[in-house]
C-alpha cells in the first residue's frame, strides 16, 4: 500500500456537485492499493498513520498524533500512486491491484482506522471526484507498507 498523508486543517469530497465526506483538522489520506498488498498489512499500516507524531504541539513542534490531537481523516482511494513512470510517456499501472480486492482493502482500512474512534468520512471508491484540501503547512507524508 502506498498513502499521501497531508495535514489539513478541513478537507471535502465532492461528487456531481455534492460534498459526500468532510472534515476538519487531521488527514487527508490518498491511498493506493499494490496487486502485492495482502489483509495482514492493514492493521500494521494503520497503526502507523494514527501514532505519526506529524502535528504541532503548544511549542509548534511536531510532537503530536492524529490521536493526540483527536483529529479527523478523509480517506480516498487513489490507484494512480501506483503509476510507473519508467518507460515512455504514459504511466503503467501493472502494479495496481484489481478493484475488488483495492476496494475490499481500502475498505478494511477504513474500518481499522475507525476502530481507533477516529472520524473517518471517504471519497467514492472507482468514482471521479473533487477533492479540496487546506493543508496544514504544509505537511505532506509519503508512506509505503515496505517500509514499515
Amino acid at each position: 500500500m502506498k498513502a499521501v498523508l497531508q495535514r489539513v486543517k478541513s478537507s471535502k469530497v465532492t461528487v456531481e456537485g455534492k460534498v459526500i465526506g468532510q472534515i476538519s483538522q487531521g488527514l487527508n489520506i490518498l491511498l493506493g492499493v499494490e496487486d502485492k498488498d495482502e489483509e495482514s498489512v492493514v492493521d500494521k499500516f494503520v497503526e502507523k498513520i494514527v501514532n505519526l507524531r506529524i502535528f504541532s504541539d503548544e511549542e509548534g513542534k511536531m510532537n503530536k498524533s492524529l490521536l493526540d490531537i483527536k483529529g479527523e481523516v478523509l480517506l480516498v482511494s487513489q490507484f494512480t500512486l501506483l503509476a510507473d513512470c519508467r518507460k515512455g510517456r504514459r504511466p503503467s499501472y501493472v502494479h495496481a491491484a484489481e478493484p475488488d480486492k483495492a476496494r475490499d482493502l481500502y475498505e478494511k482500512t477504513t474500518k481499522a482506522i475507525r476502530s481507533y474512534g477516529i472520524k473517518t468520512e471517504i471519497g467514492k471508491f472507482g468514482g471521479y471526484m473533487d477533492v479540496d484540501i487546506q493543508n496544514d503547512g504544509p505537511v505532506t507524508i509519503i508512506l509505503d507498507s515496505d517500509s514499515i
